[in-house]
């Protein structure tokens, strides 16, 4: 979430990105029940609405980079990775966990598998909705300006 985040907040503004992010928590949470009604473990925790925040990014920021730390033996490899590549192969960790988790009788893990892949999903669909417009944030950072010196048009 520290990646990824602030971001997405400065294209949404605090309150929206707030709005949004708990929108993903409530929609991982629903995505959950749905797959797993018998499941007798808790759901608690932020990892379904940091899952939206991740499919958000991957969808708003297609060309970005993240740096990456890879060690071989004591030595620490950067290298840049696509953000999407970084993003999906996340989900593909998550996806094949789900599955998995529905092939066992037992909770597997501990982990809300279905709550990460729900999150993810309504952050690629729902974050659309909560972008400021570009003519929008000009006129609130103007308003910003003025406000901050005193000085109003």
């Amino acid at each position: 979430m520290w990646i990824f985040a602030d971001n997405i907040e400065d294209k949404m503004g605090s309150y929206r990105f707030l709005a949004f992010y708990l929108l993903c928590g409530v929609g991982a949470g629903w995505i959950h029940c749905i797959i797993n009604p018998t499941s007798t473990l808790p759901t608690i925790g932020a990892s379904g609405a940091i899952s939206g925040i991740l499919g958000a990014y991957m969808v708003m920021f297609p060309k970005a980079k993240v740096i990456t730390l890879f060690p071989i033996l004591f030595f620490p490899f950067f290298f840049a990775l696509p953000a999407v590549f970084y993003i999906l192969m996340w989900f593909v960790i998550q996806l094949f966990s789900g599955v998995g988790s529905l092939l066992t009788q037992k909770d597997v893990g501990g982990v809300a598998w279905w709550a990460h892949i729900g999150g993810f999903f309504f952050g690629v669909i729902f974050h659309r909705f909560f972008v400021i417009k570009k003519r929008l944030r000009i006129y609130k950072d103007q308003f910003d300006y003025y406000c901050a010196w005193g000085k109003f048009p």
